[in-house]
């Protein structure tokens, strides 16, 4: 038999073993964090600091959703920012990979996924659009601006020029509340309606307004508000 792995060794080969047999599942956050910190700096005892930064940023989705600069503010060196970019960047391929060239209405929760994943923690509120073709495909997914809706009521004349020169005939908005709280304010109810106004005339059809936050994610159509 060969030597049986001890100190740090031995606790990261019990780690990799739990992932391996039971999946992400198997592992707490703040231990899916040393493992990936891990591998960035193999030689060092990562526990405490995947500990700490767990703590630090409020859980494992603002960790991976920081930029580098707040990142080594922090201390971290670009190898370990490195390994937590990668780690966010395949997830959300992974996600996104269960709705490509599907019609997005049949593929509702794995984009409700791919859309809280992706924007569920940002700082930053930013409206995006999914435009469709007409089986309901995804076309092109762009970030149209940042800042709140209220500031961005004007912008509606874009949303429908550029689903007009992609050949779009309909599309779904997505944007997130930085405060965590999904639920639509007055100005998302507002803005929806005039997109919606707007696109009927082009006869460009909006789906839904979808509303993402750290708390979970809300439907203006399934909300009756639409």
């Amino acid at each position: 038999m060969g030597d049986k792995p001890n100190g740090a060794d031995g606790h990261r080969a019990r780690l990799r073993h739990r992932l391996l047999d039971g999946g992400g599942d198997a592992l707490l956050d703040h231990e899916l964090v040393e493992y990936l910190l891990a591998l960035a700096i193999p030689r060092r005892d990562t526990k405490p600091l995947a500990k700490q930064l767990i703590s630090s940023f409020g859980g494992l989705g603002p960790l991976l959703e920081a930029p580098p600069e707040v990142l080594r503010r922090e201390g971290l060196s670009d190898g370990v920012i490195g390994a937590l970019a990668i780690a966010r960047a395949t997830a959300l391929r992974l996600l996104e990979t269960r709705t490509e060239g599907r019609p997005m209405l049949s593929s509702w929760d794995a984009l409700g996924d791919y859309l809280q994943a992706a924007m569920g923690h940002m700082k930053v509120e930013e409206v995006r659009v999914l435009f469709l073709n007409a089986k309901n495909v995804l076309i092109a997914n762009e970030a149209m601006w940042r800042g709140s809706v209220d500031e961005a009521a004007v912008h509606v004349r874009e949303v429908i020029a550029r689903a007009i020169a992609l050949g779009a005939t309909a599309l779904i908005l997505v944007h997130n509340h930085p405060s965590g709280d999904p639920t639509p304010s007055k100005q998302d109810i507002r803005l929806t309606r005039e997109i919606v106004d707007a696109g009927r005339h082009m006869k460009i059809t909006v789906h839904d307004h979808v509303i993402v936050g750290a708390s979970g994610r809300s439907s203006m159509r399934a909300m009756g508000l639409m």
